[in-house]
């Protein structure tokens, strides 16, 4: 499978000059741009002298149409397509014109349809081949696999802290829907008694982590995961993404480093969605989740500090910001 590097356009992402991930077989509509009004900011390297040229009716290269999508936090954004860079294939094209009018798709001026015209897509079989394509920009990775420890801990903080739950969701990177799951407990050995702070923030018991495996042992079956899931290939491009850069900069290799295991490189890059939120929002988000989603509007989901929950919440906040249009990029340092 061909894949675009991401350096190829400078780092601006510009999905119509290279630099986002390709997905075989090709769709029949992909988004050459997507532009967000000033108050969401706009997508790096796309400026207005980036914008293609507005279509009028001499001009055969293709079709223009704006799109007005409203996405489920009742927030819209603009995405014209244009057809010479869209590829709609005519089949496609034929359907839409049957169900959204023939002069929505007319060369002359650009129309505004609003999410009736995208349920109407939906309703026609179009929710996944084209409704749902409409509503997410080309990512720069096939899967982000969302990670969220939780470790032993005390007041005062014991040392070393250990992991006891090891959480990954393996989300999609073109539908950003969860399509894989590794969930396991670990059995702690330099405090194997969890203390009733760590009981009470996290909701794990004492009988969850006893007699579980490992650290070495889970991560040996992280590994077996990844491979299984496919996430191993060379051509597919994966990053782990978390709350935070405690996870894989301070716990994980901290804890390997005591135990004398290695850090597969896998682990060594990642998205801190703290900071891709503020990017995306201009807003640090103090506490973490749940500032992210009361700035969303997103319902909490489960309880606060479970790995498992926690991770639904970053891949949930993930869904709603590519809604609106961002593109996420690695975050971390090269170790």
């Amino acid at each position: 499978m061909a894949t675009a590097s991401p350096a190829a356009d400078g780092g601006r992402g510009r999905p119509w000059e290279g630099g986002l991930v390709s997905w075989p077989p090709a769709p029949p509509l992909t988004i050459p741009w997507t532009w967000m009004g000033p108050s969401w900011g706009q997508h790096p390297g796309v400026g207005d002298a980036a914008r293609p040229p507005r279509l009028g009716p001499g001009n055969a290269c293709g079709v223009r149409v704006a799109a007005r999508i409203l996405d489920a936090s009742g927030c819209s954004m603009l995405a014209p397509l244009q057809t010479g860079a869209a590829r709609f294939s005519s089949y496609l094209l034929s359907r839409a014109r049957k169900v959204l009018g023939s002069h929505l798709f007319s060369p002359c001026g650009v129309p505004e349809f609003c999410s009736i015209s995208t349920r109407k897509l939906a309703a026609h079989s179009f929710g996944a081949s084209m409704a749902a394509m409409m509503s997410f920009p080309p990512q720069r990775y096939h899967y982000f696999l969302v990670l969220d420890f939780e470790a032993t801990c005390d007041k005062p903080q014991i040392h070393p802290q250990e992991i006891i739950e090891f959480p990954i969701l393996k989300l999609n990177g073109r539908t950003m829907e969860i399509e894989s799951t590794f969930h396991m407990y670990v059995q702690p050995v330099v405090h194997p008694q969890l203390t009733p702070f760590c009981t009470e923030l996290t909701g794990i018991i004492q009988a969850m982590v006893d007699g579980q495996p490992s650290l070495q042992q889970v991560l040996e079956r992280v590994d077996e995961w990844m491979a299984k899931e496919g996430l191993l290939d060379p051509n597919v491009k994966s990053i782990f993404v978390t709350c935070g850069d405690w996870d894989l900069k301070v716990m994980l290799p901290g804890q390997c480093q005591y135990l004398g295991l290695p850090v597969a490189d896998y682990f060594k890059q990642w998205i801190n969605l703290k900071k891709a939120y503020s990017f995306a929002m201009g807003c640090w988000p103090k506490n973490g989740l749940l500032d992210m989603n009361k700035g969303l509007s997103l319902q909490h989901i489960g309880r606060p500090h479970s790995g498992i929950d926690d991770c639904k919440n970053i891949a949930n906040i993930m869904k709603t910001l590519a809604y609106r249009g961002f593109i996420f990029k690695q975050t971390s340092k090269p170790f």
